[in-house]
């Protein structure tokens, strides 16, 4: 009987040093325990205090609902040492020969002598357990708690890391990029990947109105009645059962510039999630104040800092100037708009660094296939815009082909962290509109733009003329 007991409690040890998922390692314990008395399931169950609900470590920590017996069993369990048929016992110190029978058996996960989980097994009809028995799961229950001690550490551990990666990401934007409507959405990205549980929106304020500026879409109007009790006092603003939260953005001047939402649908936000959004939306403010000043010292230059080509700004300069030069002399004049396919997928993949290399990698091939008397430049994000003087369409088109094939062929350099990968491939869509005399440059440029969309559309890495 000892040998045994100690080679089941050998083989747990084993089971229980081993980097098995939530799954494997419950059917491997389930294999184990079969090997010495029948059942019909075994859970395990961990009590997350800050929301105050049992979390089903098998079932992807999923909340507990609806079983006032598993809720029951950890009140009555705490100082005791089982609850057996729902009713709490504490061991004797004497082992006796006392058989009886058991439906359900409760065992406590504890950590410094205070509960913080639940075993349980429930059995085949008419089991028969002895003292043994139960002396045995004691000390399986407590080899199975430190493990979860140590599973559950390391979980907060490595949200701790993934929260400084955060900050730290978020801080470093400022680096290379100063537009609004292209930070925004990647602080979106970053927080949206670190609060798994919440939808993140964030809003910038224009004319004392939101203006949802990631994702494209919010129908839930409680958010917008949320951002409608904001004031400069705010710190936050939780609605609907805690399941909404409210983050504003503020100035320097202590203004509110913007905010960020969180909302769910099942859980409420934890006083962890609050506390790392409090943070996150700090650091945010930071970089969009950053931006600001940047874009306010920068809205007389003419070039773009990241891709050294036209800036927005100079770019619309530039048209105005070739669309009178083009009405005063009857030359023709083309349009290009590019946009880099699926660039949110390199930024997801290869991290904002190697998009911002791409970038650049692609505005040196712009650069480089075109003319000394054409004008490239970054119309904002991943999209170009190229003004092509003397140009009928169909010469456009030759541009256009040879342009989009040479970024097609041309590997950009990346530095890739922890990565084999030195190199990045992309294509582009394209679309072109020759301009007519009827129409402003601002209108030249809307057919060009609905020509790369119907290239984007159709496939994408083509050219489309409008």
């Amino acid at each position: 009987m000892i040998n045994n007991q100690l080679q089941f409690l050998s083989k747990t040890a084993d089971i229980l040093t081993n980097e098995f998922d939530s799954t494997r390692l419950t059917e491997e314990l389930k294999s184990l325990l079969k090997e010495i008395i029948s059942f019909k399931s075994l859970d395990i169950y961990i009590y997350d205090n800050v929301t105050n609900t049992m979390r089903d470590y098998i079932n992807s920590w999923s909340i507990v609902e609806d079983r006032d017996d598993i809720y029951k069993s950890f009140e009555s369990i705490k100082g005791q040492d089982f609850v057996i048929n729902s009713k709490a016992y504490k061991l004797p110190t004497v082992i006796s020969d006392i058989t009886f029978k058991i439906n359900s058996l409760y065992m406590p996960i504890v950590r410094d002598e205070k509960v913080f989980g639940l075993i349980n097994i429930n059995f085949e009809d008419n089991t028969s357990i002895n003292m043994n028995f139960l002396f045995l799961m004691k000390i399986f229950a407590s080899q199975v708690s430190l493990k979860l001690q140590n599973i559950l550490l390391n979980e907060q551990s490595k949200i701790n890391v993934e929260f400084h990666d955060s900050m730290k990401n978020i801080a470093k934007i400022i680096e290379t990029q100063y537009e609004l409507n292209y930070i925004v959405p990647i602080i979106g990205e970053m927080l949206d990947r670190f609060i798994t549980d919440h939808l993140i929106y964030v809003f910038l304020k224009c004319d004392n109105e939101y203006k949802l500026i990631w994702p494209k879409a919010c129908k839930d109007e409680r958010i917008y009645d949320a951002l409608k009790q904001l004031t400069p006092e705010t710190e936050y603003i939780l609605t609907n059962n805690d399941k909404i939260g409210a983050f504003p953005l503020k100035s320097e001047e202590g203004e509110i510039s913007g905010c960020i939402v969180a909302r769910s649908t099942l859980d409420a936000l934890s006083k962890r999630d609050i506390s790392y959004l409090e943070q996150l939306t700090r650091q945010s403010a930071i970089t969009i104040n950053r931006a600001n000043s940047y874009s306010r010292i920068l809205q007389y230059a003419t070039i773009d800092a990241l891709t050294n080509l036209n800036n927005r700004r100079q770019f619309e300069h530039r048209l105005g100037q070739e669309i009178a030069t083009t009405k005063r002399q009857n030359n023709p004049l083309c349009a290009m708009m590019i946009d880099i396919d699926f660039f949110k997928k390199v930024n997801d993949t290869y991290g904002h660094a190697s998009g911002d290399a791409v970038l650049r990698g692609v505005a040196s091939i712009i650069k480089s296939a075109l003319r000394e008397s054409d004008i490239p430049s970054r119309y904002g994000g991943e999209e170009f815009a190229v003004l092509l003087p003397y140009t009928h369409i169909q010469e456009a088109k030759i541009v256009g082909e040879r342009l989009r094939k040479a970024i097609e062929s041309s590997p950009i350099p990346v530095s890739i962290e922890d990565s084999d990968i030195k190199s990045i491939n992309v294509t582009i869509s394209m679309g072109l509109a020759e301009f007519n005399n009827k129409e402003t440059g601002e209108e030249l440029f809307e057919r060009a733009d609905k020509a790369l969309y119907e290239a984007k559309e159709s496939g994408r890495n083509r050219v489309c003329l409008a």
